[in-house]
């Protein structure tokens, strides 16, 4: 009897996609890519179209043999990897490897956003031919990436050492990553204060808490203690006064349902999740899972997209389902929309549950915990994006004393909408039933003045989320690249994680230099985001995949033949240091390993001696009086430590100088072309002097 072959990607989604087919229908796996550029070399042929040239992926030959022995039995064969270009790829290369032009079945590419009967259904009623214009995109895509990566790794490792690599995109999320250190340590706190007066109206228990807003119609900063001390003196035997209370009504609008990119971020914030691990349970969800009285099922949508648009039937299903859960009430009238965007693709669906119906709560016992927390965070996202808006009431007092002005506002939810599903860390303000009870010229009395020193604070440093979304708002990468970016930057040890915090290493900072100096296209925000619309009209068939490559390949050649002549500074040679090795008498050198510099005896491997290296600053340890060294974490990041360690506990993150704050005499650090006190309350800096020589 005839029977159809049916191929998909991953082995998970055989046992899902069987439970929709007949008998007559075979589903096999390909797990993954079948054919690659080779790694011995380069695989393009630069003097001919750039050709690429393809090999089996090794380990992939039994795959391949088996998928062979099963066309041989089918009439028709169906590709129905994953719907993207790395998915249409996937299935043109099977295409070739399987030789299915000369095989005699009929072969058709399939897609669908999510695994269910229906879905599958339907994509067997509308097969097509497998879309060149889609391959051609992702193609070029991997002969740029290789083309970066095996032009400059090399150079990368003759100058600085082995096993370093650059990337297309993976150099970009660097130089974010260290223009933002930079950034950080280069600046400098700005002090300022702020004002708040406790008042008291008859019969009022407890206080009403103002803030200072200005002098009158203009708003005033205040800069030190003496500006507060000004504008309480000048309130000295006035009285405080209502001037206006003012009522209003706040919207909240529901969220939007989750693109790759907001899943990463929120699961990121809410359940510490790494973008790596995220994607990654999301692919189980979406391939399916053994759910009880139900087999096994898929339960969210295709989890690479850039869109936020829902199917008619997913959102007529939702307002249904939440219209008897919640109430009529509940179901928005007109769910959020997007901004429209430049790079946004639409091919797919936003991330939703399959079935709104399938509620966390009825497959935790099914699921592992994170299975569970993640999916639970999508379909609440979900749900939540079809619900109407939160209503807070609002009420806004301005205070008068002579000429100052003092504020307070408070907020009450009037109606939770969306909130009683998917709350957000925006605190739920109770009403302020003194603010309530206040009226035009009401007077007030004051209890007591609070003045309170802050110092303004340096931008954050990267998350895995933060950095996902600045790539996302610069338009490098797509969704599908953002967590194996991350993921290089962290083996690659350019960069390290603390707590969730992204720090740049010395390694970093070097390959970073070089990449700037000897390519800054390259690791241009806007020169990437621009090959990522090239990549995108490619896909759409209105460029031709060649011309994108003949217009960057040169330029990469010649700039890579100049950082060969020129670029000798940036490589890492063994120094010799002042320690002398005690197994054997010679003078040991510095090298570098992953976690930064270290002494090695020069005599290996006969000696094979090696001991921490410390390089002095030539700054004494304002605690002990001993040499200031530099040192990194266990991670690479860098701060600055007394050779006393661990007998004296001085360390810095920002560099330390022989120098005394003429303020307080705290030891004074090194901060954006300013020397600052170290303590943060003190406030004091000057410029750095410059030297003579």
């Amino acid at each position: 009897m005839a029977s159809s072959l049916v191929i998909v990607e991953s082995p998970a989604k055989v046992k899902t996609i069987k439970k929709f087919l007949g008998s007559r229908y075979i589903v096999d796996a390909s797990n993954g890519h079948v054919r690659d550029l080779p790694k011995s070399q380069l695989g393009i042929d630069v003097e001919h179209d750039y050709e690429p040239h393809y090999i089996t992926i090794r380990g992939k030959g039994e795959v391949l043999a088996r998928l062979r022995k099963e066309v041989k039995k089918a009439d028709r064969v169906y590709l129905a990897t994953d719907p993207d270009r790395e998915g249409e790829a996937i299935s043109w290369h099977l295409s070739k490897a399987l030789k299915l032009e000369e095989c005699g079945a009929r072969v058709n590419r399939i897609t669908f956003n999510e695994i269910t009967k229906s879905a599958v259904k339907e994509a067997f009623k509308h097969p097509r031919e497998i879309d060149m214009n889609l391959v051609n995109a992702q193609q070029t895509r991997r002969i740029l990436d290789r083309l970066v990566g095996y032009l400059i790794s090399p150079l990368l490792w003759a100058k600085v050492k082995r096993g370093l690599s650059a990337g297309r995109v993976q150099s970009v999320a660097l130089r974010m990553i260290c223009d933002r250190e930079a950034e950080i340590e280069a600046f400098i706190p700005q002090e300022y204060w702020t004002l708040e007066a406790d008042l008291l109206a008859s019969g009022m228990k407890k206080p009403v808490t103002a803030r200072y807003a200005g002098s009158g119609s203009e708003k005033a900063a205040l800069k030190s203690e003496e500006d507060c001390l000004a504008v309480m003196r000048s309130c000295e035997g006035k009285s405080f006064v209502v001037r206006e209370v003012r009522n209003s009504e706040r919207i909240r609008r529901a969220p939007l349902p989750f693109t790759t990119s907001t899943l990463q971020q929120e699961a990121s914030r809410r359940l510490n999740f790494s973008t790596q691990k995220t994607m990654r349970i999301a692919q189980q969800l979406y391939e399916g899972v053994d759910v009880k009285n139900r087999g096994t099922i898929a339960l969210i949508t295709y989890l690479r997209t850039d869109s936020t648009r829902i199917a008619a039937e997913a959102d007529a299903a939702a307002r249904s389902f939440i219209g008897a859960r919640y109430g009529a009430d509940y179901v928005a009238s007109h769910p959020t929309q997007a901004k429209t965007g430049q790079n946004i693709q639409d091919a797919h669906e936003a991330i939703r549950p399959v079935d709104i119906t399938v509620t966390p709560a009825e497959v935790k016992d099914s699921l592992q915990r994170d299975q569970f927390r993640l999916y639970q965070l999508i379909w609440k996202r979900f749900t939540a994006s079809r619900m109407s808006p939160a209503v807070y009431a609002l009420t806004s007092v301005k205070i008068a004393c002579g000429e100052q002005e003092f504020q307070v506002s408070g907020s009450a939810l009037k109606f939770a909408g969306f909130l009683d599903v998917y709350e957000e860390d925006e605190e739920k303000d109770a009403t302020n039933a003194s603010l309530v009870k206040l009226k035009d010229g009401d007077a007030l009395t004051l209890s007591e003045f609070k003045k309170e020193q802050h110092f303004t604070q340096p931008p954050a440093h990267y998350t895995e989320a933060s950095l996902v979304r600045a790539l996302e708002e610069e338009g490098i990468g797509r969704p599908s690249t953002y967590a194996p970016t991350i993921t290089t930057i962290l083996a690659r040890r350019y960069v390290t994680k603390e707590q969730k915090n992204l720090y740049v290493t010395e390694i970093g900072q070097v390959v970073n230099r070089m990449m700037v100096e000897s390519f800054p296209a390259i690791v241009d925000p806007k020169f990437t985001a621009n090959l990522e619309e090239l990549l995108d009209s490619v896909g759409e068939g209105r460029v031709r995949w060649q011309t994108v490559v003949e217009n960057f390949y040169p330029d990469l050649k010649e700039a890579v033949d100049r950082a060969e002549r020129e670029q000798e500074s940036v490589k890492i040679a063994d120094e010799e240091s002042d320690e002398i090795c005690e197994l054997c008498g010679r003078r040991m050198v510095i090298k570098y390993g992953p976690h930064g510099k270290f002494l090695a005896c020069p005599g290996f491997p006969e000696c094979r001696n090696t001991k921490p290296y410390f390089e002095k600053i030539g700054v004494k340890c304002p605690l002990c009086g001993r040499d200031v060294v530099l040192k990194r974490t266990r991670k690479g990041r860098i701060y600055y430590g007394c050779m006393g360690n661990p007998d004296c506990s001085f360390m810095s993150w920002a560099r330390p100088v022989d120098q005394k704050c003429p303020k307080c005499g705290s030891y004074m650090v090194v901060r954006g072309g300013k020397l600052v006190c170290s303590d943060k309350s003190c406030g004091y800096s000057e410029p750095v002097k410059q030297s003579n020589s």
